[in-house]
């Protein structure tokens, strides 16, 4: 029999096939009520999904994807024991100048990648609602580049729409427990590192996580339309007003800082050589201070803030230290 040979297209498709195939059944899984190995089953199947992606992409491109070697001018392949080709791994399609992916969205990927890392193996549920802003930006993203880099007859909005919800909408909910607080404290320090390095745009971008502020909303008359989720112009008088009753709501509470900001604040103090990594995070691992008894921060949307205490007390250690942050 003949060998078959594929033309680059048509390996490209395979592949962009399989990229599909993987993502919708992450979105099929996490928005399923009977499974609940939610997060790690998403993250793994959206990795697999901007994997082959990118391979598609490449492949179509033709930029070489696999490992190999200059031997002179000849390329030596590196090969698995059992003489398959060792290709990229997403991270590394990433890193490539190549690369068609933004920054934001590589970092809501990279992110998802590391805690992919950090919770292998391990039973973690209530990072389903923890960091849901981050799995619906990763799929809002990935269906944004399916669209750019192949067509938007390839897009998933055919097949998904709205998901009907439970999670944290009823007051009894939203006045209950927080999820963090069975979040392991190594997973709340990874994202609290992770977000750390990155400065305030990329933190807020929605490709990073994707956020949304909810008001619940009555029909004027019987029969006129209403959606579960309606979306409205900004500079609107409609948004304006849900701006003013959401401020309104939180403008008792205490100013809030990033850690990328502390740093900002305590370098003004004088301290020009204090930074995020490892200084800062060094100081509050040793001070305990994300113990809520000590009152110097919240967990506010997966993200821990600082508040101005904490900047005060950096600053007193930071003298204490002498010469060494000046």
């Amino acid at each position: 029999m003949a060998t078959r040979n594929r033309t680059v297209g048509s390996l490209a498709l395979e592949l962009l096939a399989k990229s599909r195939e993987a993502s919708l059944c992450a979105i099929r899984v996490f928005n399923d009520p009977h499974v609940s190995f939610k997060s790690e089953t998403f993250i793994v199947l959206m990795i697999i999904a901007w994997t082959y992606l990118m391979h598609a992409h490449y492949r179509r491109r033709g930029i070489e994807y696999r490992y190999y070697e200059l031997t002179g001018k000849k390329r030596k392949f590196d090969r698995t024991k059992h003489g398959a080709y060792k290709y990229w791994e997403l991270e590394r399609c990433l890193n490539d100048k190549a690369s068609p992916i933004d920054k934001d969205t590589a970092n809501n990927i990279r992110f998802l990648i590391g805690l992919r890392h950090e919770i292998e193996h391990q039973m973690t549920r209530s990072l389903d609602n923890y960091l849901s802003g981050r799995y619906q930006a990763c799929a809002l993203n990935y269906n944004d580049y399916v669209k750019k880099l192949f067509g938007k007859r390839y897009g998933l909005d055919a097949h998904l729409t709205y998901s009907i919800q439970f999670v944290e909408l009823m007051a009894d909910q939203l006045n209950g427990p927080s999820p963090i607080a069975t979040i392991p404290e190594r997973l709340r320090a990874y994202v609290a590192e992770y977000d750390a390095g990155l400065d305030h745009d990329s933190y807020n971008s929605p490709r990073y996580s994707y956020r949304l502020l909810f008001k619940k909303k009555m029909v004027n008359r019987p029969g006129q339309a209403d959606r579960v989720v309606e979306f409205i112009d900004p500079k609107s008088e409609i948004a304006k007003s849900i701006d003013k009753e959401y401020w309104v709501k939180k403008e008792i509470e205490r100013t809030k800082y990033l850690p990328s900001r502390v740093v900002q604040e305590v370098r003004k103090a004088g301290f020009t050589k204090f930074r995020v990594q490892p200084d800062h995070v060094d100081m509050w691992k040793a001070e305990d201070a994300k113990n809520p008894a000590k009152g110097f921060g919240a967990q506010v949307e997966g993200a821990w803030y600082w508040y101005d205490t904490w900047i005060q007390r950096c600053v007193e250690l930071c003298a204490a230290a002498g010469e060494k942050y000046r």
